[in-house]
């Protein structure tokens, strides 16, 4: 990517084709399928690059075995097309960016024989609605076959497991990826500019937008011919930008996922506990050294605080537990992280949990604003393309889509075991090559002429200094947190190692932007205050005295 002040610079008063608010998932599809297309197009974020919901997901690229198995109990035909599409984009998604996917195989714990012939069934039909023959099919294992491959699992009572295999990713590395092969493709990409004010034409069509920068009384103000609206679950609020009277869709959730050390479990090998209290699945999964368990799925309301409370970890242990030898408990937890699901209303009835993942292309008939609302993170290219169809069909100006096969930023050239290349210790090696592909070298360069960059961030963890100016020069990120909660993951490894690393990355970060010394020591006390403050809210139940 540019700098940010250039881009600013170039996009200031400048007219567009296109115009995608929002930087997440959903934005950057939009983004990089629209410039493929021949479109001029500029992508604008509120906040930092996939910093909501989705880079709050499980981290897996799945069709969704609950969905597959509520289109079967309810003869639910748009669940089951929500499973195939997804399947599908699985494929995809594994094939455009092979630094940042990979497959991983579920165990799927059975009591009783009975229990294991249905759960292997329908098993055996997802792996069939994928048409995938690169992911091994799923087959039925014994008990000792099951603690084998998950040797935390409790061998009482249990008969036997079915095994499955599904795709992972690493969900802010890859939003970066879109946006990196976005503006690689000619288009302009800039993150904190917030859409305040539509302009409109005098037959009420927007045709601009007034932008501002959290952080400063900066404004700009840029137009284009069509606007997409993939803001995920703050929809409404950029509908009601375009059109005052439009009425809410959304109906946003909040789920919550806990780290744990991978303590009884490898890194090949996942649990997916198949059943609980309230009907949904517990997914507990080796990810980038932790086990990951999630998730939860409750109400939540514009303005509630997004954090891991002490009893929602409560909740998930009391799902998880059951199927370990070892109990986990709250203490245990190194780091966490809610989201909000971006449901939309009319697809379901009733709680949240029984709202389908589907999308929908919404076109405003009085502003001309397209909002792709809905979905989830596997489909996040198909919703795009269909977004950019009716962009083509508002603009009357016919395409076809190109990013099904289009492979993103750092995948040429990529091999299983590229890290070997990269000449540094194997851990290093092997995070640098998952994070950003055959694109390392240039994360090195700096490296070549100060030695210090090659250190550590922190002990403890892979990075290294230079990946935190590299996230500055040529990733857009203004703050810690988005150099350790996105750019290279460390918030999410260890929230005590990421009060660690602050000060570290602070004084990077005041070389490449100029901050004062003030400004330096305000980012620190800041960020370190909101992770101490995410510990207490993770640690304390709201019952207690």
């Amino acid at each position: 990517m540019r700098q940010r002040a250039e881009t600013i610079q170039r996009i200031a008063g400048a007219t567009f084709d296109v115009c995608v608010i929002g930087g997440g998932a959903t934005g950057a599809g939009c983004a990089l399928d629209a410039q493929l297309r021949g479109l001029n197009t500029v992508l604008v974020e509120a906040g930092d690059f996939a910093s909501g919901a989705s880079t709050a997901s499980t981290k897996l690229i799945h069709g969704g075995v609950r969905y597959l198995q509520e289109a079967v109990n309810h003869l639910d035909v748009q669940q089951y097309k929500l499973v195939r599409h997804a399947l599908r984009e699985r494929a995809i998604m594994l094939r455009n960016a092979p630094h940042l996917t990979q497959t991983i195989e579920f165990v799927v714990p059975c009591l009783t024989k009975l229990e294991q012939l249905y759960y292997g069934l329908g098993l055996k039909a997802y792996h069939w609605i994928s048409g995938s023959s690169s992911l091994r099919a799923s087959r039925l294992l014994t008990r000792d076959e099951a603690q084998s491959r998950i040797p935390a699992i409790l061998p009482a009572g249990l008969a036997g497991a079915v095994a499955y295999a599904d795709g992972q990713f690493d969900d802010a590395r890859f939003a970066l990826a879109l946006v990196e092969s976005f503006v690689r493709a000619g288009g302009e990409a800039l993150n904190y500019a917030r859409a305040v004010e539509f302009a409109k034409d005098v037959h009420g069509r927007l045709a601009g937008v007034l932008l501002s920068d959290p952080g400063s009384s900066e404004e700009l103000a840029i137009r284009a011919r069509a606007f997409v609206n993939a803001t995920g679950p703050f929809s409404d609020a950029v509908r009601n930008l375009a059109s005052a009277d439009a009425a809410p869709r959304m109906r946003p959730s909040k789920g919550v996922h806990v780290l744990f050390p991978l303590d009884g479990f490898s890194e090949d090998n996942a649990l997916l506990v198949p059943k609980t209290q309230d009907g949904r699945v517990i997914f507990a999964i080796p990810w980038n050294g932790r086990l990951l368990v999630g998730t939860t799925d409750t109400g939540y309301a514009p303005g509630d605080e997004l954090a891991v409370t002490r009893e929602e970890i409560d909740y998930l242990m009391r799902q998880l537990n059951p199927y370990l030898k070892a109990s986990l408990d709250a203490v245990e937890a190194v780091s966490g992280f809610a989201g909000v699901r971006p449901l939309v209303a009319g697809h379901g009835e009733g709680d949240t949990k029984e709202l389908i993942r589907d999308d929908e292309v919404e076109l405003d008939p009085g502003s001309g604003l397209i909002s792709i609302l809905g979905g989830k993170w596997t489909t996040y290219r198909l919703m795009a393309e269909r977004a950019i169809d009716k962009v083509q069909e508002y603009l009357q100006k016919p395409g076809e889509s190109r990013s099904a096969a289009y492979p993103l930023a750092g995948s040429a050239g990529y091999h299983w075991d590229y890290w070997k290349a990269i000449g540094l210790p194997p851990a290093t090696a092997q995070h640098l090559a998952h994070k950003y592909g055959t694109l390392t070298p240039d994360v090195l360069e700096p490296a070549a002429s100060d030695a210090s960059l090659g250190w550590p961030v922190v002990e403890g963890h892979p990075a290294i200094r230079a990946q935190v100016v590299y996230a500055a020069r040529s990733e857009m990120a203004m703050t810690i947190e988005d150099v350790l909660a996105r750019r290279i993951g460390l918030q999410l490894f260890s929230w005590r190692l990421a009060i660690e690393a602050a000060p570290v990355v602070a004084s990077l970060l005041r070389r490449e932007l100029d901050w004062t010394a003030a400004e330096e020591s305000t980012a620190v006390d800041e960020y370190v205050g909101k992770i101490e403050h995410l510990i207490h809210v993770a640690s304390h139940s709201t019952a207690d005295p």
